[in-house]
């Protein structure tokens, strides 16, 4: 399949290069270090029409497609692959909200959504379950014209710092809805901040609800409708985080090929040695594939391929394994090197780990995969 892209997609792929390039890459080690998260980069970012990607154009939205927010969040990996992952969460719950919200909750919610006035959490996952989202315990009881929440959701990327938690809860014994509840809510909480390997550029940490009170109007699209709506956003995550896992891997692999050129070994460069030779070929063959099948899959998206779910599933799996795999090789033709802080490698390895977990484990992908070949 020819993947060339249109005048336009080049454009916007430069476009979030040199964002990413000028407003994200020198600012990384240190929002990793101080785990720090930039309300007025994000903000710039959506300026760009980087928080509404393939949102509708009515309230904001840029109206793209699949194939060309992969393009976009490859190039912001590359500057910071923890703030580009948490623009793809942003966009998740702004695409929700427009595609299955009313009239109304789309016009109060999306325009905020779209400038990044109001930042948005997505919380599906639940300290007892996470690739099983059917078996969540978070509840929603009907009382007159609001909803009473209880329960706990875990992982939450953006949890303390967004305005507003897009929650997934059960209305019933085989019932999920979907919710929007506003950070100041009352009832409404969060855990400590959580320790982690690496993302630490984004705040991650538990989002409570207890006897949380919200309106009726809150709901997003019918009562029960909630799993449908978590289902459907599942195959452009993947593509998303896959997307987030090439712009990693390339930076690692740019930083190798700069090093390998300038840090001479037995009176030559590392890279006049064949073995370095053979591990870069390796590395930019396995990123063009992993490239490839990421663009087939959000274009399986914008074209509604019937194996798109197939697709998306074998572009994440393989994407994050590679990305994560690419990464790591970048640590070792640095050396010693490659392990401290001030060469970034290790950064982007930390970041990238994480991605083979999310949107549905390596393993669910392999489940998935193996479905669509046996039924």
């Amino acid at each position: 399949m020819d993947f060339s892209l249109t005048e336009e997609q080049v454009m916007i792929r430069d476009m979030a290069r040199q964002f990413s390039d000028v407003e994200l890459a020198p600012f990384a080690a240190e929002w990793d270090e101080e785990k720090s998260m930039s309300r007025g980069v994000l903000e710039k970012a959506a300026g760009l029409g980087f928080a509404a990607i393939y949102t509708k154009a009515e309230h904001g939205g840029s109206e793209m497609g699949r194939l060309d927010a992969a393009l976009i969040f490859e190039q912001l990996s590359r500057g910071c692959v923890s703030t580009a992952a948490f623009l793809s969460i942003h966009n998740m719950v702004t695409w929700m909200v427009d595609t299955f919200g009313d009239d109304g909750l789309r016009a109060r919610f999306v325009p905020k959504l779209a400038s990044m006035e109001t930042i948005g959490s997505y919380c599906l996952t639940e300290p007892g379950s996470g690739s099983d989202a059917a078996s969540l315990k978070t509840k929603a009881v009907r009382d007159g014209n609001h909803y009473v929440l209880n329960g706990t959701k875990a992982f939450i990327s953006g949890a303390g710092f967004s305005d507003i938690y897009l929650v997934m809860a059960k209305t019933g014994d085989k019932s999920i809805s979907a919710f929007l509840v506003e950070n100041g809510t009352e009832g409404l909480s969060f855990g400590a901040q959580e320790k982690k390997m690496g993302w630490n550029a984004q705040p991650t940490a538990q989002v409570i609800l207890e006897d949380c009170r919200i309106p009726v109007s809150n709901r997003i699209g019918n009562e029960g409708a909630g799993f449908k709506f978590a289902m459907a956003g599942l195959d452009g995550g993947r593509v998303n985080i896959g997307a987030c896992s090439l712009g990693g891997a390339g930076a690692a692999l740019d930083a190798a090929i700069q090093y390998t050129g300038e840090r001479e070994q037995f009176g030559k460069p590392i890279s006049a040695f064949q073995n370095t030779q053979f591990k870069l070929a390796d590395m930019a063959t396995d990123l063009d594939a992993a490239r490839l099948m990421i663009y087939r899959a959000g274009d399986s998206i914008d074209k509604n391929d019937p194996d798109k779910s197939s697709h998306c599933a074998m572009a994440k799996r393989f994407a994050t394994d590679t990305g994560s795999r690419i990464a790591n090789d970048a640590l070792q033709l640095h050396g010693g090197y490659g392990y401290l802080a001030d060469y970034g490698i290790e950064r982007i390895v930390r970041d990238l780990r994480v991605h083979q977990i999310l949107e549905g484990t390596n393993e669910i992908m392999r489940v998935i995969i193996a479905r669509s070949l046996l039924r």
